[in-house]
C-alpha cells in the first residue's frame, strides 16, 4: 500500500472513531520494502548470478583462499631454497660471544690487565654488552692477565705458558 493511501485510511479511521477490524489493519509507512528483483538482465546489476558471486570455492561459506596460494602452482615460498637457521643458544644469548683472537693481544706490553673495558677502549670489541671469548692459534711472549667470559683450550695454555693468567669472569 502506498504512503498516501495509508495516511488517508488512517485519517478516515480516526475520524469515524469506530472499532477497528482486521480489514482496517495495514503496515506503518516505511516499514515494508520492495523485494529485490533478481535475474532481470545484466544491466540491472543483479542479472546472471543474482549478486551471489561465482560458482565453486568463492561461493561457499568459509571458502577463503589461503595466503600464498597460487592456484595449484607450487607457491614461491616453497620453490625457493631454505638457507640457514637461528641457533636457539644465539636467540637466548647463551652463546653470544664477542670473539678476540690471541694474536691481537700478542703486541701488548708486559703485565697488562686485559678485561672488557680495555678491549672496548682499544677497539678490539665493538659492543660492551657481549660476553667475551679469547681464541688461540698464536703464541704470545708477554705476561698478560686476561679476564674474559670464556677461553679456548689453546688460548688458555698459550697465556699460561707465557707466564700470564687467564681468569674466567661472569
Amino acid at each position: 500500500m502506498s504512503t498516501k493511501k495509508s495516511s488517508k485510511k488512517l485519517a478516515a479511521v480516526a475520524e469515524a472513531q469506530v472499532m477497528l477490524s482486521i480489514t482496517d489493519l495495514f503496515p506503518m509507512p516505511g516499514s515494508r520494502k520492495k523485494a529485490k528483483r533478481l535475474g532481470i538482465g545484466e544491466g540491472s546489476g543483479l542479472g546472471k548470478t543474482c549478486g551471489k558471486g561465482g560458482k565453486g570455492q568463492s561461493m561457499r561459506s568459509g571458502g577463503r583462499i589461503p595466503r600464498g596460494f597460487e592456484g595449484g602452482q607450487m607457491p614461491l615460498h616453497r620453490r625457493l631454497p631454505k638457507r640457514g637457521f637461528s641457533s636457539r643458544k644465539k636467540v637466548t644469548g647463551e652463546n653470544d660471544f664477542a670473539i678476540v683472537p690471541l694474536e691481537r693481544l700478542a703486541s701488548l706490553p708486559e703485565s697488562t690487565l686485559v678485561n672488557r673495558d680495555f678491549l672496548v677502549e682499544q677497539g678490539l670489541v665493538r659492543c660492551a654488552r657481549h660476553k667475551i671469548k679469547i681464541l688461540g692459534g698464536a703464541a704470545i711472549k708477554a705476561k698478560l692477565v686476561v679476564e674474559a667470559n670464556a677461553f679456548s683450550l689453546s688460548a688458555k695454555t698459550a697465556i699460561e705458558e707465557a707466564g700470564g693468567e687467564a681468569r674466567v669472569v661472569d
